[in-house]
This record gives structure tokens, C-alpha cells and sequence, in this order.
């Protein structure tokens, strides 16, 4: 397929800047796409971002649409500003990839997917966490059969973008979710500044048990938010993955790997070649982003959702987008925020079995959706919400304590 013209909608310090550093990379070094544009409302950041990477800024979305003529959008602004992006792409024909989560509840997920199929558009959701070079590693280890059949599995999250979590660990054990279980509280914790610039004098807490119908139970916590970082493990029959370690065997006689990560230099820049583990014969994850100077784990996801699109968008044809799936979707992205819904729907209904997929939308939803219509408005009428400010945070946060 010809290369694709992609522009961007906002351009933040840290992962704005990132995606531009993909895009950049893929411009200069693939054949899929053109860095043709970004929108951003601060004048500041705008002119800064443009001078860096050559590309030029729009105030708002609709100047850039009009100006880039992009054939899809990346949306990197906060994420309560999905449902206006999509709607506004997809009323103009353009192909739109969003950032997490894919929306601030199941409903408006749905209305996003239903309004990408009417239009005929793909649409993607760019959750990262399981295409990390070590997670594809992790997933290289338990199809190879090192460490058997997964039997149980724990889920330590700790920012509160526990979709994130729920993403990594729904990819290495086998099936879905069929079943959750959920409790949760609110503590008081020393006050703390969150990334939103509110001060924090009390935090939440989840605890959660998901069944997989593959007779495995994962473990999941999220605790308030403190010191110990994210961590997910899996124990199997013939041993276990601990983070990013490796056990073949049992509490008294086993084997220890540790994922090593290996890095060469093309070009001028660093680019990760690698990541292993040094069994006999070794397992080896390779980066298929060398060329394109892949410089992380990160980045090699992020190349890979790109590429994903552009396979997605190639596959759309004639029939519209379904011949070929981007390599997220929107659904996956759905599921993940439903699962963490379902926990804290468990918990008000006195900790009862609750079972996949809801049967209806959870009372926190529609809390968290009077609370957007208030905020922004109508998600449904997307026209309207060009130009209304979408804070960090957003509604997600101030109703249900999640990043």
C-alpha cells in the first residue's frame, strides 16, 4: 500500500513526544507513513514541537484536517478527547488511532466503534503494554512450553492506568475473562501532588479476582498509590515467570534466567536489538524495528501499532475496515476497561460473582458519564466539542480515582 499521510492531535513533553519520534523515524526510514501534521493548542508547545521535528503545527484539529489532509489521525491529547476526535475524523473519512483508555466507560466505547463502522473508517487503540519487546518475550516463552501450561497468575498495578495491566496479563494467559470478582476502599495516605496538580490527601484501593475460562485465576491489586512499582506474574506447570525473570522447574530445584537486553549502534543511534533469555538453546525476542531504529521496548510497540494501522487501513478495501484487524482493536481496548468496571461493580453489589460480558452499564458509568456530559458535553454530537479543553485526568479521575 502507498504511504500514508498521518498527522497528530496534541504534542505534550513526554508521550506526545515520543509518538513523534516514531512517526519521525518512520518517515524517514520506512515506506508507510508521512509525519504530515499536528494540532496543539498551546502556541508555545506548538512552535516548539514543530521546530524540532520539522513538521508543521495547526491550532486545532479541524485547521489541521483542512491543512495536512492526513489519512488518518493519531490521537495523543488526553483521552476524554477520544470520542470528539473520532467523531470529527470520521465524519471527514480519516482513519483514527487513539491513546488509553479507549473511552471513560463501556457506552461511549461503544458509540465510538458503532460511528468508526458507519463511516467506514478503522479504528485503533494504541495500548502498547503487551507488544513491549519483553512482553512478546514472556509470550515466546509460554507457546515454546518451557514453563508449561499457566495455572495462576498475579497483577501488581500501581498508577491507576490499570487497563494497562489488565492488557499485559489477558495477553499471556490463554482465553478471556469470564468472571470477576471485586472489592475496593478509600484510605487516607500523606498528601502527595498528582499529575494533574491536585494535592491528594486520600487515595483508592482495588482487589479483584478475574477467572479466565481456561481455569486460570489472576490475582489482581492495585493499591494506593505508592512506592512499589507495576509487576505481573505467571505460575505455570513446569515453572513460573516473576516480572521479568524466568524459573524452569520448582520451588527446590529449578533453573533462573533473567531477560537480558542486548543494543547495537546504526547509524549514529542506539537501537535495541534484542531481548533473551540464555537458555539451552537460548529464547530470543528480535526486534523487527532495527531499520527503523527502534531505540526500546517501548518504541518497538509503538512501531508495531503503527505498522498495524497501515496494514488495517491497506485491508479496509472497498468493503469498508474489517478485512485485515489492526493489531489491538477496539474491542480488546473495550474489554480491558470493562473488566476493571466489573470489579468495582462487584464490590457495590456486596462482593457478588459478576459475569462477562456486563449485562448492563455499571452505576459508576453513568455517574462517570453525567459528569463528562457536564464537563465537555455531548459526546455524540463530536462537532460541538472541538475547541472545549480536555484536562489530564479528566472525568475517570475525578469520579472514580483512575488515571
Amino acid at each position: 500500500m502507498a504511504r500514508l499521510r498521518i498527522g497528530m492531535v496534541g504534542a505534550g513533553t513526554g508521550r506526545g513526544q515520543s509518538w513523534m519520534q516514531s512517526l519521525d523515524k518512520l518517515t524517514r526510514l520506512s515506506e508507510l507513513y508521512e509525519f504530515c501534521g499536528f494540532c496543539e493548542v498551546d502556541e508555545e508547545k506548538r512552535r516548539a514541537s514543530s521546530d524540532r521535528w520539522g513538521v508543521e503545527g495547526y491550532p486545532t484539529l479541524l485547521a489541521m484536517l483542512d491543512g495536512a489532509e492526513p489519512h488518518a489521525v493519531l490521537n495523543a491529547a488526553p483521552p476524554d478527547s477520544n470520542p470528539m476526535t473520532l467523531g470529527v475524523c470520521a465524519a471527514r473519512g480519516v482513519h483514527v488511532m487513539t491513546e488509553i483508555p479507549i473511552a471513560p466507560t463501556t457506552g461511549i466505547a461503544d458509540w465510538m466503534v458503532e460511528t468508526a463502522r458507519e463511516a467506514g473508517i478503522v479504528l485503533e487503540v494504541a495500548e502498547q503494554v503487551w507488544l513491549w519487546a519483553d512482553e512478546q518475550l514472556k509470550r515466546a516463552i509460554i507457546d515454546g512450553g518451557l514453563i508449561g501450561a499457566p495455572q495462576h497468575a498475579r497483577l501488581y498495578y500501581t498508577n491507576k492506568a490499570d487497563y494497562h495491566g489488565i492488557n499485559a496479563i489477558r495477553m499471556l494467559v490463554p482465553g478471556e475473562v469470564t468472571r470477576v470478582l471485586g472489592v475496593t476502599g478509600l484510605v487516607d495516605v500523606p498528601e502527595f501532588t498528582h499529575f494533574t496538580g491536585a494535592k491528594l490527601r486520600h487515595d483508592r484501593w482495588d482487589l479483584g479476582a478475574l477467572d479466565f475460562d481456561s481455569d486460570v485465576t489472576c490475582i489482581f491489586e492495585s493499591p494506593p498509590r505508592a512506592r512499589m512499582s507495576r509487576r505481573w506474574d505467571v505460575e505455570a506447570s513446569g515453572g513460573q515467570l516473576f516480572g521479568e525473570e524466568l524459573f524452569i522447574g520448582g520451588q527446590e530445584d529449578f533453573l533462573h534466567y533473567d531477560f537480558v537486553a542486548e543494543y547495537e549502534e546504526i547509524g549514529g543511534e542506539s537501537v535495541l536489538a534484542h531481548v533473551r533469555v540464555d537458555t539451552d538453546p537460548p529464547v530470543v525476542f528480535e526486534s523487527p524495528y532495527r531499520d527503523w531504529r527502534a531505540d526500546s521496548g517501548d518504541e518497538v510497540a509503538r512501531m508495531a501499532l503503527l505498522e498495524g494501522l497501515h496494514a488495517a487501513i491497506g485491508g479496509a478495501g472497498a468493503s469498508g475496515p474489517g478485512d485485515v484487524s489492526p493489531a489491538y482493536g477496539p474491542d480488546n481496548a473495550r474489554r480491558d476497561i470493562e473488566i476493571l468496571f466489573a470489579v468495582r461493580e462487584s464490590h457495590r453489589r456486596g462482593g457478588e460473582w459478576l459475569k462477562l460480558p456486563l449485562a448492563e452499564p455499571t452505576e459508576l458509568e453513568a455517574d462517570i458519564e453525567q459528569a463528562y456530559r457536564e464537563e465537555y458535553g455531548d459526546w455524540t454530537d463530536p462537532e460541538s466539542l472541538v475547541g472545549v479543553p480536555f484536562p489530564q485526568g479528566g472525568v475517570r479521575f475525578e469520579v472514580a480515582n483512575w488515571d
